[in-house]
């Protein structure tokens, strides 16, 4: 079963997945799951040597079960000067 999760997406992940704000649709249930099927639908990602993912606003493991009620960020890497 197919899942509607609410994302909020930063710096060039924005021009990846279309986007500040975007409902991805997956089964995932884990932060890893969800990870492998944003790269996996979208391989452009792939080529970020990091790609991190917060859930209600705290980093999150692999393990961490998601639900389409919480507040999901993708977070790419972010350089600085």
């Amino acid at each position: 079963m197919l899942l509607k999760y609410k994302l909020k997406v930063f710096g060039i992940g924005r021009d990846i997945l279309g986007g500040s704000e975007v409902v991805f649709e997956t089964g995932a249930k884990t932060v890893g799951e969800l990870r492998a099927d944003l790269l996996n639908q979208h391989p452009k990602l792939q080529a970020l040597n990091s790609l991190l993912i917060a859930v209600n606003q705290t980093y999150a493991n692999e393990g961490a079960t998601i639900t389409q009620t919480d507040e999901i960020a993708v977070i790419p890497p972010v350089s600085g000067g």
